[in-house]
C-alpha cells in the first residue's frame, strides 16, 4: 500500500502542475459518478408492474385517489409525472398533455443533474494533458539549449513529464467518458418509459370518458333527455 502510495506521488511530482489539476477533475467526476450511480439506481422500478396497477385502479376500481396512492408508492420520474397526469384529470386534454411535459422537463432536469462535470472532464482531461506535453518539452528544449547534449538527463526529465501528464489525461478521461455515456443510455431509458407511460395515460382517460367512467363514486353522464314528440 505505501509502494501503491509513494508511486502516485512521484507521478504527481514528476508530471508537474497540470497533474493536480486532473486530480482535482478526477475527484469531482468520481463524486458524480457515484451519486449518479445511486440516485439513477433507486429512480428505477418496473415500469410494466407500476402501469398495470395505475390502470387497474382507474378502469376497474374507477379511482382516481387510488391511482395516485399508487404512484406515491414508487419513486422516480415515472410515477412522479403520472401522479402530475393523474391530478389533471377531468381537465382539458391539452391541460393535462401540457402538465406531464412540464412534469417530464422537471424530472430530466433531476436525472441529468452534474452530468454536466462528467462532459467537461472527458472533454477538457485530455486537452490538460497534452497542455502538460507542451511545457514538458518547453523544458526539454531550454534544458537542451542550456546543458546542449553533455547532459541528455535533464532533456529526459521533460520528455518523462510531457508523456506522463499526457498519460494521466487519457487515464481521467477515458473512464469518465464511458461513465458519461453508460448513464445517457440510463437516461434514455427512462425517457422511454416516461413516453409509453404518458401516452398510455393519456389513452386511458380517453377511454373512460368514451365508456362513461367517472371515479370515485360520482355518477356517470346523465344521457341526454329524448325530444318530446309532442312538441314538434
Amino acid at each position: 500500500m505505501a509502494n501503491i502510495g509513494g508511486t502516485f506521488w512521484k507521478l504527481m511530482q514528476e508530471g508537474g502542475p497540470v497533474m493536480w489539476i486532473l486530480l482535482v477533475f478526477s475527484i469531482i467526476a468520481l463524486a458524480v459518478i457515484i451519486e449518479r450511480f445511486i440516485a439513477l439506481r433507486r429512480a428505477k422500478i418496473n415500469v410494466n408492474e407500476f402501469l398495470a396497477k395505475v390502470r387497474k385502479a382507474l378502469i376497474v376500481n374507477r379511482s382516481i385517489r387510488e391511482a395516485v396512492k399508487v404512484c406515491e408508492q414508487y419513486r422516480g420520474p415515472v410515477a412522479s409525472i403520472m401522479k402530475a397526469g393523474l391530478l389533471k384529470y377531468g381537465q382539458p386534454k391539452e391541460d393535462v398533455e401540457k402538465t406531464i411535459e412540464n412534469a417530464a422537463l422537471f424530472e430530466m432536469g433531476r436525472l441529468e443533474r452534474f452530468l454536466v462535470y462528467l462532459a467537461t472532464t472527458a472533454n477538457v482531461a485530455p486537452l490538460l494533458g497534452f497542455f502538460g506535453t507542451v511545457t514538458g518539452m518547453i523544458k526539454s528544449f531550454d534544458a537542451l539549449a542550456a546543458a546542449g547534449l553533455s547532459n541528455p538527463a535533464l532533456v529526459a526529465i521533460g520528455i518523462k513529464e510531457a508523456l506522463t501528464t499526457t498519460a494521466a489525461g487519457l487515464a481521467v478521461a477515458i473512464p469518465v467518458q464511458l461513465a458519461y455515456n453508460y448513464f445517457m443510455s440510463r437516461i434514455n431509458k427512462f425517457v422511454r418509459d416516461i413516453e409509453t407511460s404518458a401516452n398510455m395515460l393519456l389513452e386511458t382517460f380517453g377511454e373512460m370518458e368514451r365508456s362513461g367512467i367517472t371515479p370515485d363514486g360520482g355518477a356517470p353522464p346523465a344521457a341526454a333527455p329524448a325530444a318530446d314528440p309532442a312538441k314538434k
